[in-house]
């Protein structure tokens, strides 16, 4: 039997995961239907993630550092913030979200089986503040780089962000019509950047000394 390192055997399992949760949805998906896409026995998936709880906040885990890759994919951090937001949040869109309908609405699954679920909609708690701080310290690590700074916080601009593009992700899902949805996402990184009015941080001369 071949060796497979813990940290690969996690990643086939939780890729696996992503796979059954966008073709049939959070409710219906089992353990034993993930491993069986796996490939691996049961066992040792339930050795790997005891509970479905612990496999969805792994999949959580994955889906945020896909997205962070997407958004920082065509290395858009060393042009300011209005760069950074047209270019990463489109990239975003084209990597992720065109052709990618279960993957998304899987998202929202996840959101509303812990509402449902939990009583303290935990996973839905952990899931929003880690899109959130993607977007974030994407916005401000663009500022960063470019010495710029934004008219209101770091996260707000997170916040919002998310929020226009969630709606945009839901409106393409129930309808998917992609010249609309481009079209309307455009507009809607327009009155993003225009809401966090970007400008370079000006730096104050430093005062003489009496030798000088």
């Amino acid at each position: 039997m071949v060796y497979v390192r813990a940290s690969e055997r996690e990643e086939q399992i939780v890729a696996a995961a992503v796979t059954v949760l966008s073709e049939v949805g959070v409710p219906a998906t089992t353990l034993r239907a993930v491993a069986a896409q796996a490939g691996v026995p049961l066992g040792t998936l339930q050795y790997v993630f005891p509970s479905k709880d612990k496999l969805l906040r792994a999949v959580i885990t994955r889906l945020i550092d896909d997205i962070a890759a997407a958004l920082k994919g065509q290395g858009v951090l060393d042009r300011g913030v209005e760069h950074a937001l047209r270019h990463g949040v489109t990239g975003f869109w084209e990597r992720l979200v065109d052709d990618h309908a279960g993957l998304q609405i899987m998202q929202y699954e996840l959101m509303t089986y812990s509402l449902r679920s939990e009583s303290d909609g935990s996973l839905a708690r952990l899931q929003y503040e880690r899109y959130t701080a993607a977007v974030t310290e994407f916005c401000e690590q663009a500022a960063l780089a470019a010495g710029e700074r934004c008219a209101v916080g770091f996260e707000t601009i997170g916040r919002l962000a998310l929020a226009q593009i969630d709606g945009l992700i839901l409106q393409y899902a129930a309808n998917p019509d992609p010249d609309r949805a481009r079209r309307d996402l455009e507009q809607a990184i327009e009155m993003l950047v225009l809401f966090a009015d970007p400008q370079p941080v000006t730096r104050r001369a430093r005062p003489r000394t009496p030798a000088e």
